[in-house]
């Protein structure tokens, strides 16, 4: 089928979707229903203009790239920020996501300078095992060299079927040849729950990174692990998790809640209403618990949150979430492409509309800027009575403000001698663990370590002060003991470094008495509204 005949099948296949499913929320909504005769306009006119376009336009015309990147994305912009076309290779990474596995070998490539880098490789995954680290350039996969490749197409060569051989050559810092490997690809998996932890004597951590087919069984096995029964406090991490499958979400919040009480409920124009309970519930795993968000907690994340802090269930700590609350079904189309079109709104169960307002500002403001209303559009009750907005997110219980990076710390990343906490390995650590045969988990950064810091500065010409030096000292040593451990041990393990030292985690681990007394209240205030038949506290 050429070109210009399968983008207009496919522009025919959306618009069709469209009418069927409904759901399109933006300022042009008409109150009549468009009819075939509408439609069939529409794809005529647009024919016309392929046409003429691809007949007088200066240069040759790619007509699929006109469709999928120019006129669908265009039509779905103009309805909401978050219905989305997904061209063949983001629909297969897409469900990648959804199924919580892939086959590869096992490690998250970035670019960097022209070049794709490695930044993790998953503990345990084949690249691991073979000795690949963070900081490695990949300079070929197999015969192929990378020169002139994106990191994406980087990425789909180092995939393929499981049991298949890749050959992956690698400069290093501190080798002067390229370093090969050969690697087996595997079945991938990608965890929900990334890091499982204890943070003192009975309080419990787990970082929940996306919703995925495994997310119920990983947080599940995770509270078996933690022994949440004879816990004396958890802390559930949602920070920087963009959602995922509403079911899971359902099934996280089922966990912590008791049997019957009410998750979330959705409705849209041409979706009915539905609401889902704690089928299950906690089944007496009364732990204390807070959860953990950001202003990059969104969807299924703010399902959670929004549930556990409408039920009193613990409290919620850090910063406004995100604010998505359109949901989307996910529809196959042709040649492997696929459709996530808006067809209903989430609310929390006190009533509260998750989404964030859209229609009054622009694409990059709703996306970068995450503005929020001056004023809550909407104020609601939790189980034992407490105020709670909506309009714009999950706002906090206790609002605890992510650090700010200081003139000295944002000096270092712009000079790549350390990278933020998720940008992996950089410069300084790259050239120490290029020096050093080994690392043990009894590393610590020494005055031999921070002497041959100080050295690299100097020798990459990194101006500072001591005052700066001292003030930052600590912040020194923990990010190159978490870049070192991530190297040696994997993303999870340099990450637990950083914990002790968060701000957020330390006011979610002081605030487990609250929400222990917050839970125990809402408890009895709904007990007591039960027994005398009232609806208000």
């Amino acid at each position: 089928m050429n070109p210009e005949r399968r983008g207009l099948i496919l522009v025919v296949v959306v618009l069709l979707i469209s009418g069927v499913l409904g759901g399109i929320y933006g300022p042009s909504v008409r109150a009549t229903t468009a009819t075939t005769d509408d439609y069939q306009t529409a794809v005529r006119d647009f024919t016309s203009v392929l046409s003429v376009v691809q007949a007088n336009y200066a240069e040759p015309v790619d007509a699929d790239k006109a469709v999928y990147q120019g006129a669908i994305p265009g039509m779905l912009r103009m309805l909401d920020p978050h219905s989305n076309f997904f061209d063949a290779r983001q629909f297969a990474l897409l469900r990648e996501d959804q199924r919580g596995k892939y086959y590869g070998v096992g490690m998250v490539v970035a670019p960097r300078e022209n070049h794709t880098v490695v930044m993790s490789p998953y503990v345990g995954a084949p690249a691991y095992n073979a000795g690949l680290r963070p900081g490695d350039i990949i300079a070929k996969v197999d015969d192929k060299s990378t020169d002139g490749l994106t990191t994406s197409e980087v990425a789909d060569l180092l995939k393929g079927p499981k049991g298949t051989v890749v050959k992956i050559t690698v400069t290093r810092e501190g080798f002067t040849d390229p370093l090969v490997f050969t690697v087996t690809r595997d079945e991938i998996p990608r965890h929900s729950v990334d890091i499982v932890t204890m943070l003192k004597p009975g309080i419990g951590y787990m970082r929940l990174n996306q919703f995925n087919e495994t997310t119920d069984r990983e947080i599940a096995d995770a509270l078996k692990q933690l022994g949440a029964s004879s816990l004396d406090g958890l802390v559930l991490d949602l920070r920087g998790n963009p959602g995922g499958l509403l079911n899971e979400a359902v099934a996280v919040g089922d966990m912590f809640l008791e049997k019957g009480q009410l998750i979330v409920s959705y409705h849209g124009r041409s979706a009915p209403e539905r609401r889902f309970y704690a089928v299950r519930g906690n089944q007496g795993m009364n732990v204390p618990l807070v959860v953990l968000v950001n202003n990059n907690s969104a969807s299924a994340a703010e399902i959670v949150s929004g549930a556990i802090q409408d039920h009193d269930r613990g409290l919620v700590v850090g910063e406004t979430t995100f604010g998505k609350g359109l949901v989307q079904t996910v529809q196959p189309l042709s040649e492997n492409t696929g459709l996530a079109l808006t067809t209903a709104r989430y609310y929390t169960p006190s009533g509260r509309l998750i989404q964030r307002d859209y229609k009054s500002i622009s694409l990059y403001e709703y996306h970068y800027e995450r503005k929020v209303p001056d004023h809550p559009t909407e104020i609601r009750q939790t189980d034992s009575g407490r105020q709670v907005t909506g309009g714009g997110g999950i706002t906090p219980d206790i609002i605890v403000p992510s650090p700010k990076y200081d003139k000295f710390q944002e000096t270092l990343f712009r000079a790549d001698v350390l990278y933020p906490a998720e940008q992996g390995v950089a410069g300084f650590t790259r050239y120490y663990l290029g020096t050093k045969p080994s690392i043990t988990h009894s590393f610590e950064v020494d005055d031999n370590v921070l002497h041959e810091f100080r050295n690299y500065l100097l020798k990459h010409n990194v101006k500072y002060t001591e005052v700066e030096f001292a003030d930052n000292l600590d912040w020194i040593k923990r990010k190159i003991k978490q870049e070192v451990f991530m190297s040696a041990y994997g993303t999870q393990e340099g990450d637990k470094v950083l914990l002790a030292a968060d701000p957020q985690v330390q006011k979610a681990v002081d605030s487990i008495p609250q929400a222990r007394a917050l839970y125990e209240n809402a408890r009895k205030v709904v007990a007591q509204r039960n027994g005398s038949g009232h609806d208000q506290p």
